[in-house]
């Protein structure tokens, strides 16, 4: 019987989960990640699938979400917020500490793979996850299979600078990659609370400004109608380009319930058709998608030819 054993190697956790041949989950394990120590980290996914073998009686393949992405130049981790793991050959050592091959994709990947595989864009053929939580990621699946790209760097849009910007919008915010304006800067979780600050001087989070703004506070509900604009132009710019058949919000701001209503009336404005189908969804599984999407690097009927995706 097929075992998908997936980990999320966060900066605070590391999980693991199995998954039988139809995605049932047989059991779920975590464990707190080894504050910046590169060597104890491997060990700790080592012995997280030794125990999920262990305890299913098999043993079985193992994808792993990361925080960054692989190098093309160079095969090791880059872009990671848990810095530890910048610059590692991450493949290479977990590979060697498992006696086996494996896959690795970024988070937001993971995330958008578990949607279209079992989750609320299940069935789709073009699949667009979107991440908006502290920071803002993408990733694109097709046909249930993940779109890396020759640069290893398909659907990462946060760092696209936001489309159609207005006097709303200025100034554009600095951001952390030495540009400013970028997508993340305004649809980030702290890029929601950073333009309710400068307009009121309030310090909100995110998902106070929601309540507030459902509750009839007219700052919040001003702040909240400024990013529902923001991201129905940024989705639309995807939308004219992908084409997708769904769009999946995951991470916290995600769980803003206006976004699901709003930004689809506003997007159309944006799209260059008469007519926009795609479908603007929220997450099924939440914030075991990364996980999840993990264990689902490995496709079906791939479990014996164990070849690892460029």
């Amino acid at each position: 019987m097929t075992l998908r054993i997936g980990i999320d190697l966060g900066g605070t956790k590391i999980e693991c989960v199995a998954l039988d041949e139809n995605g049932h989950e047989i059991l779920r394990t975590r464990v707190d990640t080894p504050q910046g120590d590169y060597a104890r980290t491997i060990e700790s996914i080592a012995q997280l699938v030794a125990d999920a073998e262990h305890a299913a009686g098999r043993s079985g393949t193992v994808g792993v979400a990361t925080p960054g992405a692989l190098s093309c130049v160079t095969g090791r981790l880059k872009n990671s917020n848990s810095v530890c793991l910048n610059d590692r050959p991450l493949l290479q050592d977990l590979e060697r500490a498992l006696a086996r091959p494996l896959r690795i994709a970024n988070d937001a990947n993971c995330f958008a793979l578990s949607e279209a595989i079992d989750g609320a864009a299940a069935g789709a053929h073009t699949v667009f996850g979107v991440i908006l939580g502290t920071g803002v990621g993408g990733g694109i699946v097709i046909d249930r299979q993940v779109l890396d790209g020759p640069n290893g760097i398909a659907g990462e849009w946060g760092h696209n600078p936001l489309p159609r910007v207005d006097a709303d919008d200025l100034p554009q915010p600095a951001c952390y990659c030495g540009r400013a304006g970028c997508i993340e800067t305004y649809l980030s979780g702290p890029g929601l609370a950073a333009d309710h600050r400068r307009r009121t001087g309030e310090s909100l989070s995110a998902a106070q400004i929601a309540q507030r703004a459902a509750a009839g506070d007219p700052a919040c509900h001003a702040t909240l109608d400024r990013y529902c604009n923001r991201l129905a132009r940024a989705l639309a710019g995807v939308i004219n380009i992908l084409d997708p058949d769904v769009i999946v919000l995951g991470g916290g701001v995600s769980n803003i319930d206006a976004l699901y209503e709003d930004v689809p009336r506003r997007w159309g404005a944006h799209v260059f058709s008469d007519e926009v189908r795609t479908r603007l969804v929220r997450h099924r599984h939440g914030d075991s998608s990364g996980v999840r999407g993990a264990a689902w690097l490995w496709g079906p009927a791939e479990e014996d030819s164990c070849h690892v995706a460029p």
